[in-house]
C-alpha cells in the first residue's frame, strides 16, 4: 500500500489538474519566423482557442535550426497542456527521417500528439518555356536528358519530394539546393532550373501571372478550387506530398487535457470562420483526433525514411 499511495497521489493530482484546465494562459510555440504560413496558422488558431478555452493563448516564435529550437523547448516543458507546439512536416516528419541524429528531441517519443490542423498540397511546377504541359511530358523529357530541380535546401520537403518523384518515374534529375523556396522559384522563373515540387500556395501567384506553370498536384484526389490534375492520374499514385501543420504537447500530457484541446481545435478549424481563413491560405483544414495524428505522423516518417534510403541521401549532400 505504501508503494501505491504516492502513485495514487500523482494520478489524483493529474486528474484534478485536467478537470481544472485551463486556469492560466496557454503558450503556443511557433518554431519558425513570423510571417510565414505556420506563423499565420498559429496566430489564427491561437485566437480561436483563446475564445473557446477562456484563457489567453500566447503565440511565441522560437525560430532556428529548421524548427528544432522551438520543438525542443516544448519537448522539455511541463506536460500540463500549457505549452504547446505547432509542429510541421519539417520538424516532425522530414527531419526525423533525414537526419534524426542532429535533433535534440525524438519526434515521436518526446511529444503528445493533439491534432492535425491543416495540410497544403505540393504541386509540380515548371518554367513556362519548358516544352512540358503534363506529368507525362516531364517524365518523357527526364528520360531523354538530365533535368535540374530546385528545393528550399538539403533535406527540405521539396528536396525529398523530388527524390520520391525520381524514384517513382525513373527520370534523371540533379538537385540544386537554395536557401528557401522563394529563391528556388525565382531561379525557376529565370529558367535556370527545370522544375520544383513545392507548396501550391507558394507557386500560385506566379502561376496566375504566367511566370510559372503548374502541371499537377501531389494529392490522391483533385482539390476543390484548384484546377489541376493529380500526379496519380498520370500513373504515379505513390506521389502524394503535403506540407502539414499539427499541434503537439510534451510527452505525458493528461488524456483529459489532450482530448479537450483536440476537441477545441477540431471545432476551431471546422466550425468557425477560421476554416475559411485557412482555406484562403491554400490549406485544407483537418482537425483530427490525437490517434489520427499519431498514425499520420508515423506513416509520414516511414515514407520519408524509405525515400532517404532509396536515394542514398545524407545530410552532407
Amino acid at each position: 500500500m505504501r508503494r501505491l499511495f504516492p502513485a495514487l497521489l500523482i494520478f489524483l493530482a493529474g486528474f484534478a489538474a485536467a478537470q481544472d484546465f485551463p486556469n492560466k494562459p496557454v503558450h503556443l510555440i511557433a518554431p519558425f519566423a513570423p510571417g510565414g504560413a505556420l506563423d499565420l496558422i498559429a496566430r489564427g488558431l491561437g485566437a480561436k482557442l483563446s475564445e473557446s478555452l477562456g484563457q489567453p493563448v500566447v503565440v511565441e516564435n522560437r525560430a532556428g535550426a529548421s524548427g528544432a529550437i522551438g520543438s525542443d523547448a516544448v519537448a522539455r516543458s511541463a506536460p500540463d497542456g500549457y505549452t504547446l507546439l505547432l509542429g510541421a512536416t519539417t520538424t516532425h516528419g522530414i527531419n526525423p527521417a533525414f537526419n534524426p541524429k542532429s535533433l535534440p528531441y525524438d519526434a515521436v517519443k518526446d511529444f503528445t500528439p493533439v491534432s492535425l490542423v491543416a495540410t497544403i498540397p505540393h504541386a509540380l511546377v515548371v518554367n513556362p518555356k519548358l516544352p512540358v504541359n503534363s506529368v507525362q511530358d516531364l517524365v518523357k523529357l527526364g528520360k531523354q536528358r538530365s533535368l535540374n530541380y530546385g528545393s528550399a535546401g538539403n533535406g527540405s520537403p521539396h528536396h525529398l519530394a523530388a527524390e520520391l518523384f525520381k524514384s517513382l518515374t525513373g527520370i534523371q534529375a540533379v538537385h540544386v539546393p537554395y536557401k528557401g523556396s522563394g529563391p528556388a522559384l525565382a531561379d525557376l522563373m529565370a529558367g535556370n532550373i527545370d522544375f520544383v515540387s513545392v507548396e501550391y500556395t507558394a507557386a500560385e501567384p506566379h502561376v496566375k501571372n504566367g511566370k510559372l506553370k503548374a502541371i499537377a498536384l501531389a494529392t490522391r484526389e483533385r482539390v476543390p478550387g484548384i484546377d489541376l490534375p493529380t500526379v496519380a492520374e498520370a500513373g504515379y499514385p505513390g506521389f502524394e506530398v503535403t506540407s502539414w501543420y499539427a499541434i503537439f504537447g510534451p510527452t505525458g500530457m493528461p488524456r483529459d487535457v489532450t482530448a479537450r484541446l483536440s476537441s477545441e481545435i477540431h471545432k476551431a478549424v471546422t466550425q468557425t470562420d477560421l476554416r475559411e481563413r485557412l482555406q484562403g491560405l491554400g490549406t485544407t483544414p483537418i482537425g483530427s483526433t490525437p490517434e489520427e495524428l499519431a498514425a499520420f505522423q508515423r506513416a509520414d516518417i516511414e515514407r520519408w525514411t524509405k525515400v532517404v534510403k532509396t536515394a542514398h541521401l545524407t545530410p552532407e549532400q
